[in-house]
């Protein structure tokens, strides 16, 4: 790879870590191709995004990014799992590395924060940001559900005995 080809790889990265909230760091050694196509099709699937990059192209791609503090961990295989979404890239790589011994996470960075092995699974325990509006919603209907049904429960009531004395007359 010459110079050329090598600067457009950084560039195309740095711009997909632009769109990125997180980025997660984990070693691949011993995973085998099929196992490899099972974590990047749970990743495409999750709407994260994985790559597998030189640990210099990785380290050069970083610089001047939120994501800086992630050099230090790009050190043998590694690959970098990225998302927009805080939690989709920790949760789908935590939950592969939990099926498979091979698979070791590393480290990641949530919004710049470096964070280490125990902040990535801490991060994937974490509700999506999906199963956060469900429950907010849930949460805001409930009140105006009870509400409607105590509120129309006399009247239903009133109707009900009035039926019942027309019926017995």
């Amino acid at each position: 790879m010459d110079r050329s080809q090598k600067q457009v790889l950084i560039t195309g990265l740095q711009n997909e870590l632009k769109e990125a909230s997180t980025v997660v760091v984990s070693h691949y050694a011993g995973l085998t191709a099929n196992e490899m196509t099972r974590l990047r099709k749970q990743v495409r699937e999750s709407g994260a995004q994985a790559q597998i990059v030189k640990n210099r192209v990785a380290k050069l791609a970083f610089a001047g990014t939120a994501f800086e503090g992630l050099a230090d961990m790009m050190k043998g295989p590694t690959i970098i799992v990225f998302s927009a979404d805080a939690v989709a890239a920790a949760k789908v790589t935590h939950n592969f590395a939990k099926e498979n011994d091979a698979l070791q996470l590393v480290g990641g960075s949530l919004n710049g924060v470096t964070l280490d092995v125990n902040g990535v699974q801490a991060l994937a325990t974490m509700p999506s940001l999906d199963e956060l509006r469900a429950k907010l919603i849930g949460t805001i209907s409930a009140p105006a559900q009870r509400l409607a049904q105590y509120t129309s429960e006399p009247a239903s009531k009133l109707a009900r005995v009035c039926k019942a004395k027309g019926e017995a007359a």
